[in-house]
């Protein structure tokens, strides 16, 4: 199946831009019901509790989807989540 390309095509977490069964699982251990409803959340807090629940940090590529996938859900365009790997690491 084809990804979304904008937010209100999504009718599960996998329809998303880079996202697999082991991503929308973390969303649902996030508490997290819909696509939709990442336009809500924060990519740093989600990296956080996902670490927390884990009892280990998650490799930083995780919160670059994060942020990927959280600004898609806010109306961006579909973007790979290596580009946001360039804001991590300049601290933004």
């Amino acid at each position: 199946m084809a990804k979304a390309t904008h937010i209100d095509q999504a009718k599960r977490f996998e329809d998303l831009p880079n996202i697999g069964k082991a991503m929308a699982t973390d969303f649902a251990r996030l508490e997290i019901a819909r696509p939709q409803d990442l336009a809500r959340c924060d990519p740093d807090e989600m990296y956080r509790r996902i670490g927390e629940l884990d009892g280990k940090p998650h490799d930083p590529c995780v919160l670059d989807t994060y942020r990927a996938v959280v600004d898609f859900a806010k109306g961006g365009p579909p973007r790979p989540w290596w580009d946001y790997t360039p804001m991590r690491k300049d601290g933004k």
